[in-house]
């Protein structure tokens, strides 16, 4: 069980790395001026992006509880 556990907290640093990563690849285009992107747009999809990740976080949380429930009965 410690080992499903582990690799869904592996999973999680990953999903929110890839979120880090995310939203720095909008800001740094934001700041572009060719972008034209606005303020506004911007909080928008990085809310977006956090509800993205909450989503996949929440699943993973699923699985693990889903399997560390198959562990206990085998």
């Amino acid at each position: 069980m410690k080992h499903a556990k582990k690799l869904a907290e592996d999973c999680k640093v990953a999903c929110r790395n890839i979120r880090h990563d995310a939203i720095n690849d909008l800001k740094k285009k934001s700041k572009d001026k060719d972008a034209h992107v606005s303020e506004d747009e911007v909080k928008k999809l990085q809310d977006e992006i956090q509800k993205i990740t909450d989503m996949h976080i929440k699943r993973i949380d699923e699985l693990l509880a889903h399997k560390e429930k198959e562990i206990m009965t085998v």
